[in-house]
């Protein structure tokens, strides 16, 4: 009896796609045997088009599915991240799951690439980040059948459920903060080439608020460089050696506005006096600077406890109407503004 998944396409269904016969198939996948490189192409193609993944595990298996789940993430360059896979971790753990996952350094190429992947060990479900992936991606989710737990965005419908906060919120709470401080003129420094579309989602609600109010935004410095302290040290700078100055710097995140800071107190710049300074997600190291930063502090660990619980539980999970999870976030006051 079916039970409502789609089935999942074979090396049958791939042949027959690509008009080849499963042997050949089944040469492409293993990279055994001579095939040329015109047909290896054309099977590939026929693969990605119909949502077709190895599966590489034992195929005497009985089940279709393991004690798996994939977990793709962006980055696991500062604690942001390492903080929800302690929370996917422990809720797996705790249910007799592990997780398997990798990195994609924010590239919707290589999100691909490793969704692929991942879904090829047949795990019993998946974890993305964000909401906005390709439709290559979507495809092979769906012909998977695995379920989907998006995390760190509700600003958008899920494919499943998601579990985060409004990015645009915060930024727009950010916003509101600093007008009420009586900041008119604003700079903007972030990183990753704006491939971090959370914070893509956080300019605009903060870009939005600005223009309501009747404020300013000066000036947009996106780095093409990783988040660091390192970074944010030398946009800071960049951004206070122009003739126009801002009274205020947004930036995409604690480690950038940590090193903002850091510049301002080693070339004497009054910090909130003639410039405020605002972060976001409230990382614990935040603790050690000599002021204390104003952020946002995020749900991290709750985050993926509740998406790893919401993959391994059989009970549905009381979502919005668009399937979104809204753990929401705490604006922290610090001494920056």
């Amino acid at each position: 009896m079916s039970d409502g998944k789609p089935a999942r396409p074979t090396m049958e269904d791939v042949a027959r796609h690509a008009g080849v016969s499963q042997m050949t198939v089944s040469r492409v996948m293993s990279s055994k045997g001579y095939i040329s490189e015109k047909v290896r192409d054309k099977v590939l193609a026929a693969a990605r088009d119909i949502g077709y993944v190895q599966n590489r595990l034992a195929r005497g298996l009985r089940s279709e599915q393991t004690p798996l789940i994939a977990v793709v993430l962006p980055t696991l360059g500062n604690t942001v991240f390492t903080d929800v896979l302690s929370g996917i971790t422990d809720a797996l753990t705790q249910n007799g799951y592990r997780p398997v996952f990798g990195l994609t350094e924010y590239s919707e190429t290589r999100e691909e690439t490793l969704v692929r992947d991942l879904l090829s060990w047949r795990p019993s479900g998946i974890v993305l980040t964000g909401l906005e992936h390709s439709e290559t991606t979507r495809q092979a989710i769906r012909a998977s059948g695995v379920r989907v737990a998006e995390i760190m965005d509700v600003d958008g419908p899920a494919m499943e459920c998601a579990f985060g906060l409004s990015q645009k919120a915060a930024g727009q709470h950010t916003a509101r903060h600093l007008l009420g401080k009586g900041h008119r003129r604003f700079a903007y420094a972030g990183s990753q080439n704006g491939q971090d579309l959370r914070a893509v989602k956080r300019l605009e609600g903060f870009r939005q608020t600005l223009r309501d109010a009747g404020a300013v935004m000066i000036s947009e410095d996106v780095s093409t460089a990783p988040s660091s302290m390192v970074e944010g040290r030398r946009l800071t700078a960049d951004i206070l050696s122009r003739a126009d100055q801002p009274d205020a710097i947004y930036y995409a995140s604690d480690d950038l506005a940590a090193g903002g800071l850091m510049h301002c107190l080693s070339n004497g710049i009054d910090v909130p006096g003639t410039l405020a300074l605002a972060g976001f997600n409230g990382l614990p190291f935040l603790n050690a600077l000599p002021l204390q930063l104003t952020t946002v502090e995020t749900p991290r660990y709750e985050i993926g406890l509740q998406a790893g619980r919401f993959l391994v539980s059989d009970q549905a999970q009381e979502a919005l109407p668009d399937g979104c999870v809204d753990l929401g976030f705490t604006l922290i006051p610090g001494q920056t503004c």
